[in-house]
């Protein structure tokens, strides 16, 4: 039950970050590297899917 909540937790941050991304951060100079922190966020929690649904979790 925890690795689901921390599944969905990762899925929201990253939502929120790469929703402030095309928000008020749109201007910002490294707004590159704050949706690449995103992106990070996205693949860590498809692999806790993986191993979650694989049993390895």
């Amino acid at each position: 039950m925890a690795l689901w909540l921390l599944f969905g937790f990762i899925l929201l941050s990253a939502t929120l970050i790469l929703a402030l991304t095309f928000g008020p951060l749109r201007a910002a100079g490294n707004v590159q590297a704050i949706r690449m922190v995103a992106f990070v966020q996205y693949a860590a929690a498809l692999l806790l899917l993986g191993a979650r649904l694989a049993g390895k979790a």
